[in-house]
């Protein structure tokens, strides 16, 4: 009884061992896997430092009198356009126009006083050092006279460069005295960027470098600029280094007071590598892509570079053109096979009909 059961046992196990064994699904048997992906291109990419700055007129200056007088005419409007050189305030005239005709009398006194004793002089009826005192006297009234004209021409305030006349503070009638504030004027054509960044940017700083400058007041359109002028010392409470820029002003959008943010271009690489954020995997220390070659997936290690909004520059392991997955990582390893799905928007090729 016992050696039938055991019969038994035994080819019920042969039977088993018998069976065949079902082969694992290799990589390679399976379906392709579906991504999307996106080319490696070669892009301009700006290594930039940002900073805050404050905008300043490229020439400016408060409009005053060098002598005392009372205002006879003002011939600008607040906020007109002048060029250089056009009358700004005219002063009473009166007074300074008498002082040189007094001086001009005098000049034409002492003139002939000074021919008549050089006649005498010729006839050694007179001494030499009464002619030297009356040429003298001559000289003198001939300098009062030209003081005296000066004073006059300073009457008419002139505008000394080409710009915009702000608010005026005095009126038609008001006695001045040198020194007084009558009116701003601003050049307005171009427009000077003060800004500071920080002492580490020290060796990565020259004259020449371009820049764009945003301000509150015009938020979507940026303002292109150079820097023409660096600070020789930087500040030792801040650590930062003062530069400036000047920046056109078409139109006349900017005006001095505004507070400007800036971005300085330090560096322009013309052939960057640059491919989509969301391609990078990291792993460990070392970030990687896989790489769509023959329909696999290639695992290949990269060097990453500077970032920017949603990309990023790879300094090693990718080349231009190279096709990289951005959707579906997780699901694929090293040599897997993979199907790259059509851009969105894209119409799948229809099977023509017969």
């Amino acid at each position: 009884m016992h050696d039938t059961c055991k019969r038994a046992a035994l080819s019920v196990v042969f039977m088993v061992l018998a069976l065949p064994i079902p082969a694992q699904q290799k990589p390679a048997d399976m379906p392709p896997m579906p991504v999307k992906t996106a080319a490696v291109t070669r892009e301009i990419l700006k290594v930039e430092v940002t900073a805050i700055g404050t905008l300043r007129a490229d020439e400016t200056v408060m409009i005053r009198p060098e002598i005392t007088g009372r205002v006879a005419t003002l011939h600008f409007r607040e906020g007109q356009a002048v060029s250089e050189g056009d009358p700004l305030v005219t002063l009473d005239q009166g007074e300074y126009q008498a002082q040189l005709a007094g001086s001009a009398a005098q000049v034409g006194l002492e003139e002939i006083s000074y021919r008549r004793l050089q006649d005498l002089q010729r006839k050694n009826l007179s001494s030499q050092q009464l002619l030297d005192e009356t040429k003298a006297r001559l000289d003198a009234a001939r300098a009062a006279q030209t003081l005296a004209q000066v004073r006059l021409e300073k009457t008419v305030i002139r505008a000394p460069f080409a710009g915009t006349v702000g608010l005026r503070l005095v009126s038609p009638g008001a006695y001045v005295k040198p020194g007084d504030d009558i009116a701003n004027l601003e050049g307005l054509g171009a427009m000077k960027l003060d800004f500071r960044v920080p002492e580490t940017y020290l060796a990565r700083l020259a004259t020449g470098q371009t820049l764009t400058v945003r301000v509150d007041a015009w938020p979507d359109q940026g303002f292109e600029g150079t820097t023409y002028a660096i600070d020789p010392a930087v500040d030792p409470e801040t650590r930062t280094v003062l530069l400036r820029a000047r920046v056109p002003n078409k139109g006349n959008k900017l005006r001095p007071g505004l507070f400007a943010r800036v971005s300085l271009v330090l560096e322009r690489r013309e052939n960057a590598l640059m491919a989509p954020e969301q391609a990078i995997v990291p792993l460990g220390q070392t970030p990687f892509v896989y790489r769509v070659v023959d329909g696999k997936a290639v695992m290949t290690p990269v060097k990453l570079g500077l970032r920017r909004p949603g990309r990023v520059e790879i300094l090693e392991g990718l080349k231009a053109d190279d096709q990289v997955v951005t959707d579906g990582q997780l699901k694929i390893r090293d040599g897997a096979a993979v199907t790259v799905l059509p851009p969105p928007g894209t119409q799948p090729p229809t099977a023509q009909k017969g």
